[in-house]
């Protein structure tokens, strides 16, 4: 009787294992919808070859409580209905844990209606790839968490700075959507506080390439006797305004927003630069929403660099270009990573029961957590936004530097 006990006993407990292992090796689904082709798809691919970069790292010592994590991925090309689509197929087909690492305002502006009308499915957005204020406002903040500060934040910095040096003639070189508008309001308040307005405005339309000319708006903002240029557009559009700008002859310093994604517009700019036998790389400005990937002083640079080192993993094949050549590193690849490392610990945080109903609990719970970047990370109830730091850089010497004064540009 008692080895037929100690033999049930070793079925059972074989039986039990299996099924544990079989339940603990279930991946954690997350979807993101993105841009991974056209004129801004380096933005996705990037954004995803910086998050896989950590994620493989916590995949290969274990994963999450015995859990891999896995991106699944969908290519939006940055048009809202297919964003809309991949939405409601990760929530109704995929069943996906949360939602991840979307690119561009005018996609996640119109998902935003998608989460509010699945409530009970407890689906939230984390870390979109834009700075707008949609998501970050009733009655859609609910449903998000952002990591990254705002394109208010990052526009009011910009002013701020141009005018104190004398600059106080600011045009706005925008892309004719909810993106670019959301920029160009962010600018059109800050000026407001100094009592001043937009001294002239000039948009493009969304999916605009480098081989297109700007000349037209070029001189529509030079005539105004503009003495500063913010753009709030992708990297195509806006390298071709730089181009054409510097073509008339015109110089005055031009200010870039994160979104635009620094790697990719200075990459078009030197080799049109080379072809025509100039220089348009000189009097750029860029607000970044994270740190230096040069500055190693910083924990999660210098892991994010070995990590980069240790894994290059693109997107599924057929998400991408034939011939994309990936960024050794840049600063949408660094936000990826840093999002996934706040995701790691989110999903840390919740403990083995990884339940969806306690995503929003546990995050909001979150106070000064450290990723390794000085700047600590906090969320509560009333404030779903992670980071509130704006850096500033400029185009030197081949790379990207940190930009502490301004003088330079002073009139």
């Amino acid at each position: 009787m008692m080895k037929i006990q100690k033999t049930l006993a070793v079925v059972f407990m074989v039986f039990f294992l299996q099924i544990y292992s079989s339940y603990a090796a279930e991946p954690i689904v997350v979807g993101m919808s993105a841009a991974f082709k056209g004129a801004t798809g380096g933005l996705g691919i990037e954004l995803y070859r910086g998050s896989m970069a950590y994620i493989q790292h916590i995949n290969d010592t274990g994963g999450i409580y015995g859990h891999p994590i896995k991106i699944l991925a969908y290519d939006d090309g940055y048009n809202p209905k297919p964003a809309i689509q991949n939405t409601i197929r990760f929530i109704d087909k995929d069943n996906v844990f949360l939602l991840y690492g979307y690119v561009g305002t005018p996609t996640v502006t119109r998902m935003l209606p998608v989460l509010k009308s699945r409530e009970e499915n407890n689906i939230f957005l984390f870390f979109p790839f834009t700075g707008a204020q949609p998501q970050r406002e009733p009655p859609y903040n609910d449903y998000v968490f952002n990591m990254r500060a705002s394109y208010n934040q990052e526009t009011e910095g910009l002013v701020h700075n141009f005018i104190k040096i004398g600059r106080k003639k600011i045009a706005v070189f925008y892309q004719a959507d909810a993106y670019g508008r959301n920029g160009w309001n962010g600018v059109r308040i800050t000026l407001a506080k100094y009592g001043l307005k937009i001294t002239a405005e000039a948009a493009y339309k969304r999916g605009l390439t480098f081989t297109d000319n700007l000349s037209s708006q070029v001189r529509i903002l030079k005539d105004s006797g503009a003495d500063a240029v913010i753009s709030i557009g992708a990297y195509a559009a806006c390298a071709a305004f730089i181009r054409d700008a510097r073509d008339a002859g015109w110089n005055v310093p031009i200010a870039n927003v994160s979104f635009v994604g620094s790697e990719f517009l200075i990459n078009l700019l030197v080799r049109a630069g080379q072809a025509n036998g100039k220089d348009y790389t000189v009097d750029l400005i860029n607000s970044q929403v994270v740190p230096s990937y040069e500055d190693t002083s910083l924990p999660a640079v210098r892991e994010y660099r070995e990590l980069m080192n240790k894994y290059n993993q693109l997107p599924p094949a057929d998400l991408i270009e034939q011939g994309y050549k990936p960024l050794r590193h840049s600063f949408v690849g660094f936000e990826g990573f840093l999002d996934a490392k706040l995701l790691v610990e989110i999903l840390r945080a919740m403990g083995p029961d990884l339940d969806k109903k306690r995503i929003k609990p546990v995050v909001e719970g979150l106070y000064r957590l450290d990723i390794g970047i000085d700047s600590p990370v906090s969320y509560s109830a009333k404030r779903h936004q992670g980071l509130d730091r704006v850096y500033y850089t400029t185009y030197r010497g081949g790379t990207f530097i940190p930009l502490k004064d301004w003088s330079q540009w002073r009139k």
